[in-house]
């Protein structure tokens, strides 16, 4: 997807995330992220948002908090949210900023990055206040599938394959597929990590994970349940699956 539509993606999200979150009494609780208040979660938010400005103000991860944050956690949102994009706004997208997926090291990573855990979030924060979910849009739902596969499950299954326990140890290496509308992608696990690749369509392999494009990332992120997407073939590959995406995205 094209930068200037993550922003605005971005832009709509956070919209949202606020008007959720002032909504929502700050100790109530998050039912898709276990032991989080609103209050946690709006700070969670916020200091992601001040790191990533960090990361593109120094070319590097900084070594400590560059500031006290402050107590209110609706101040702080606001306060880095507005850095944040500021940082967009004055780099490039190609210009260099230090992230952790080490084939692409520009501003445009964070830019992705940030729409994309900004939706998930907006996601968590209308859930806490009770009221309606807002619809995610299909384009940046697709592009969040993509990026939950290729570097949460993929690239992360490699970079740090600490974080998948045993699962790779002596892994089903048979193939499963995930398709959303015209878009595929095939799923192998083997010892060295898991291999995802694009693929023409979603008949290969021996179990197949499919649906729109935001109830599977919602899914894929553990924010939704089995019913909201289509699962067939083998239960253990299905299951095995479950086990690798969710050690990705933990």
């Amino acid at each position: 997807m094209e930068h200037p539509r993550l922003l605005e993606h971005l832009t709509r999200d956070f919209s949202l995330l606020r008007a959720a979150v002032v909504a929502a009494e700050p100790t109530a609780p998050v039912p898709t992220c276990p032991k989080w208040s609103v209050a946690d979660l709006t700070r969670h938010v916020a200091q992601v948002y001040l790191h990533k400005t960090e990361c593109i103000r120094l070319n590097a991860f900084p070594e400590a908090w560059p500031e006290d944050i402050p107590s209110d956690p609706l101040t702080a949102l606001d306060r880095y949210y507005e850095r944040l994009t500021s940082a967009f706004a004055e780099h490039s997208p190609t210009d260099p900023a230090a992230t952790w997926h080490e084939p692409d090291q520009t501003v445009g990573f964070w830019i992705r990055r940030m729409a994309l855990e900004t939706v998930t979030h907006r996601v968590d924060a209308e859930l806490a206040a009770g009221g309606p979910v807002s619809p995610v849009a299909s384009d940046l739902a697709l592009d969040g599938v993509d990026e939950v596969l290729t570097l949460f499950l993929g690239y992360g299954s490699i970079r740090w394959d600490d974080d998948f326990g045993s699962l790779l140890e002596a892994p089903d290496p048979r193939t499963l597929s995930v398709s959303t509308g015209h878009h595929a992608w095939t799923v192998r696990a083997t010892p060295a990590g898991v291999e995802v690749r694009e693929a023409a369509t979603g008949l290969d392999g021996e179990a197949l994970v499919s649906g729109e494009a935001e109830p599977l990332l919602l899914w894929l992120w553990n924010r939704g349940g089995d019913g909201d997407v289509h699962l067939s073939g083998d239960q253990a590959l299905l299951d095995q699956f479950h086990a690798l995406r969710t050690a990705a995205t933990q």
